[in-house]
C-alpha cells in the first residue's frame, strides 16, 4: 500500500437490484379495491391454499417475515372487505398479498456514503476498528433511503467490508412516540401558526407527551372550534404533519445491520431521503450518540431533519428548526465548543456557513466560513460531512463544483478552540473523479458524506458519479502538512 499520498482500496459498492423490500401497492383510479378483494373471496379454498402456497414458493426467498407483511397489508385494507365475519387466516394472507408490491431499493444507485466507529467493538485486533457505513440508496422513482455496511479497517490499514445480506428489511414504525413541548411550540411560530387553536392544543399536554395524548387534545379542541374555521383546519393539519414528521424506529433484534433500511415514513420525505451525514457525537458527560443530519424531499421541497441512535437499532427521527434550518448539507460537530453545540450548513447554495446552539433542535445566525477561492470550487463550496477533530485542529473534507460542473473533494483546517478561524486550506483537490468514477448517473462527481481518522488515516469513503462507491485513504500527517503550507 502507498503510505504517502492518497490510496484508492480495491473496493466498490455497486447497486444491486435483487434487494428488494415490500412496499403497499395502492390502486390507482379505476380500480376498485373492494372489487378486487371480491374476486379472491370468489375462489374456492382450494383454489385460494393454491395461489397463495405458488406465492409463499416465488417469494418466499426474497424477504424475512413474508407473510407478516402480507398480514399487515390486510388489516390496512380490510375496510374494503364487504364480509363482515373474520376471514381464514389464507384468505387474509391473499388480499394482502394482492396489495403488495415489491421495490428494489437500490437498483439505480448506492452512493453518498459517510462513515463512523461501530458501536460494538469487540474481539477486534488491537490497532484495528470495526464501522459503520451509511449509504443513500436509490430505486424506481428516485425515491431514495439510507442503507448500513459493516466492516473492518484492520491493524494494516486495509478495508475489510464484512458480506452484505440479501435481505432487506424495514423497521416498525413505534405506532405511540414521545414528543417534547419544548420542541413543538417554536416550530408553530416559524411556521405561523402560533396561535390560540395550537396553544390549546398543547395547554392540556405535559412537558413529554405522547401520540395518542397529542391526538385527543386536537379532537378536543377541534370539537370545541366552528366546523368550518379555516384557520381552526389548517392549524389542525399543521400540528398533524408536525407530529407524523416526528417519529421513531424500531428494528427487530438479530438483524444483520446490512438488512436494515430506513425508509421514508413521512409525507415531508415521500420523495426521498438524501445524504445522511453520520457521526459518533460525545457529550461533555462522556455520553456518546450517533447523529445524522438529512435532507427530506417530498417531490417540491426539501426540509432537513435530525436522526439520533446509540445503536442502530432503535432511531429517533426529528424535525430541525429555526431560521438557520434550509437547503442541504447540515453537519454537526462531533462534540460541543464552548458548551455549545456547532454545526457546518449551506444557506445561500455557494458558501460554507457555520453556527452555534445551546439546542440540539434549533438553529440560527449562521456566519460565512468559507467562500470559494480556486477554479475547481467556482461554482460553489459544501461539506464532505462532519468535521474531525484532530490535534492540529478541525478537518473539514470539503466538495468544490468547478467547470463543466465537476466535483472534486477538498479539505480544509480550522482552530479547535475558535473553528470560525480558518487555519489551513488546500489549493488543488484532495480527490478528483478519474477513470470510470467518471462515469455514472451524474458523471465527473465525486462527493462524500463523512469520513473518520483512525490510527494516523484519513478513511474516506466516497461516491462515484452518483452512482457506486469506493474508498480512498491517506496519512493524515501528510494532508495535516498540506494543509499547513496551502498545497
Amino acid at each position: 500500500m502507498k503510505r504517502r499520498s492518497l490510496y484508492r482500496h480495491p473496493i466498490t459498492l455497486r447497486p444491486d437490484s435483487g434487494r428488494v423490500v415490500i412496499r403497499p401497492f395502492h390502486p390507482g383510479t379505476g380500480l376498485d379495491p373492494a372489487a378486487m378483494i371480491d374476486r379472491v373471496l370468489a375462489l374456492t379454498d382450494r383454489a385460494t391454499l393454491r395461489e397463495l402456497n405458488a406465492l409463499r414458493r416465488e417469494f418466499s426467498a426474497r424477504h424475512i417475515e413474508l407473510e407478516k407483511s402480507w398480514l399487515a397489508r390486510y388489516e390496512s385494507m380490510r375496510g374494503h372487505c364487504a364480509v363482515a365475519q373474520p376471514l381464514p387466516i389464507e384468505r387474509q394472507l391473499l388480499i394482502g398479498a394482492l396489495f403488495c408490491s415489491e421495490y428494489s431499493l437500490e437498483s439505480a444507485a448506492l452512493f453518498n456514503p459517510s462513515i463512523v466507529p461501530h458501536p460494538d467493538q469487540a474481539d477486534v485486533a488491537r490497532g484495528g476498528l470495526r464501522f459503520i457505513m451509511s449509504l443513500r440508496a436509490t430505486g424506481e422513482g428516485h425515491v431514495s433511503s439510507i442503507e448500513f455496511r459493516s466492516g473492518l479497517i484492520t491493524p494494516a490499514g486495509e478495508i475489510e467490508l464484512e458480506v452484505t445480506s440479501r435481505y432487506v428489511t424495514m423497521p416498525e414504525v413505534v405506532p405511540n412516540p414521545t414528543y417534547h413541548k419544548a420542541n413543538f411550540l417554536p416550530k408553530f411560530r416559524e411556521m405561523g401558526f402560533d396561535n390560540a387553536y395550537a396553544r390549546a392544543v398543547m395547554a392540556p399536554l405535559g412537558s413529554d407527551f405522547t401520540l395518542s395524548e397529542l391526538n385527543i387534545s386536537i379532537g378536543t379542541v377541534r370539537g370545541r372550534g366552528p366546523p368550518d374555521n379555516h384557520e381552526l383546519m389548517r392549524t389542525m393539519e399543521c400540528v398533524q404533519w408536525l407530529a407524523e414528521s416526528n417519529y421513531e424506529l424500531r428494528f427487530s433484534p438479530g438483524l444483520h445491520l446490512s438488512e436494515r433500511i430506513i425508509f421514508p415514513v413521512s409525507a415531508n420525505e415521500s420523495h426521498g431521503i438524501e445524504d445522511a451525514r453520520f457521526v459518533r457525537f460525545v457529550e461533555d458527560d462522556g455520553v456518546v450518540r450517533y447523529f445524522a443530519t438529512y435532507t427530506a424531499y417530498n417531490g417540491r421541497a426539501i426540509l432537513p431533519m435530525l436522526i439520533e441512535t446509540a445503536d442502530f437499532m432503535h432511531l429517533r427521527v426529528r424535525t430541525l428548526n429555526g431560521s438557520a434550518v434550509q437547503d442541504k448539507g447540515m453537519a454537526l460537530f462531533p462534540r460541543r465548543i464552548n458548551g455549545r453545540y456547532a454545526m457546518l450548513s449551506r444557506q445561500d447554495n455557494e458558501n460554507i456557513l457555520i453556527m452555534f446552539s445551546e439546542n440540539l433542535h434549533f438553529w440560527s445566525d449562521p456566519q460565512i466560513l468559507l467562500r470559494p477561492a480556486e477554479p475547481w470550487e467556482a461554482i460553489k463550496l459544501g461539506n464532505c460531512g462532519s468535521p474531525i477533530e484532530t490535534a492540529a485542529g478541525w478537518l473539514v473534507i470539503t466538495h468544490g463544483v468547478g467547470p463543466m460542473r465537476k466535483y472534486c473533494i477538498g479539505a480544509a483546517l480550522l482552530d479547535r478552540a475558535d473553528p470560525t478561524r480558518v487555519i489551513g486550506r488546500l489549493r488543488r483537490p484532495l480527490l478528483s473523479p478519474e477513470g470510470m468514477e467518471r462515469e455514472g448517473y451524474v458523471p465527473n462527481v465525486v462527493y462524500s458524506c463523512g469520513s473518520l481518522v483512525h490510527d494516523g488515516r484519513l478513511i474516506l469513503p466516497y461516491a462515484m458519479s452518483d452512482s457506486a462507491t469506493a474508498v480512498a485513504s491517506m496519512p493524515l500527517q501528510s494532508l495535516l502538512r498540506q494543509l499547513k503550507t496551502g498545497a
